[in-house]
């Protein structure tokens, strides 16, 4: 049932958030020369690697880490606007729809994160598909906490509901606690 609700909602979002998509990589390529959506590759359900797509919030030459762990001169003026409203994340809408994601779950971690992996790992997180948004980014709670995101995340895969799921995608839209993640200043 999730995921035809996933695939539903996600394709009709889609088509509303395609014109929003093409504005936003229109105006990044103007600020920063590159390519406005940044496809990144990331552990999903099972530990299986996808690509995640997303718009380009960093300059092009940021290096391939955790959010975390790069500087805040790394944001573009643009990317901090997108990042704030959470629009970055709109392309994942595309990864909803193919299966890879799912629009509620454990946000997915890059490949070089062994220890928040080895963290989901052991409690059982990689059962599910990841999501664009999940209950720990409601909470606050970032990738720079791995152990700490992992038990919020295993508790998400134990309690999960529709209802849940819904409580969460509501309380992201009206702005939850978290604002995305941190990165250094």
């Amino acid at each position: 049932m999730k995921r035809l609700l996933d695939m539903i909602a996600a394709a009709a979002g889609l088509v509303v958030a395609l014109p929003v998509i093409v504005v936003f990589s229109v105006l990044i390529r103007k600020q920063s020369g590159a390519s406005g959506i940044f496809a990144q590759d990331r552990v999903g359900k099972n530990e299986r690697v996808f690509r995640c797509y997303k718009l380009r919030t960093m300059r092009q030459d940021t290096p391939d880490l955790p959010t975390h762990m790069a500087g805040s001169a790394s944001v573009t003026p643009i990317g901090k606007f997108l990042r704030r409203y959470k629009v970055d994340e709109l392309p994942q809408l595309w990864n909803v729809v193919k299966g890879e994601m799912s629009l509620v779950g454990p946000r997915p971690c890059l490949l070089n994160q062994t220890e928040l992996r080895e963290e989901r790992r052991s409690r059982g997180v990689f059962d599910v598909r990841p999501g664009i948004t999940g209950l720990a980014q409601i909470e606050g709670i970032d990738m720079s906490e791995p152990a700490r995101l992992a038990e919020k995340d295993a508790e998400y895969v134990q309690r999960q509901t529709l209802a849940s799921d819904l409580a969460i995608i509501v309380r992201t839209i009206i702005g939850g606690e978290g604002r995305g993640d941190r990165v250094r200043p």
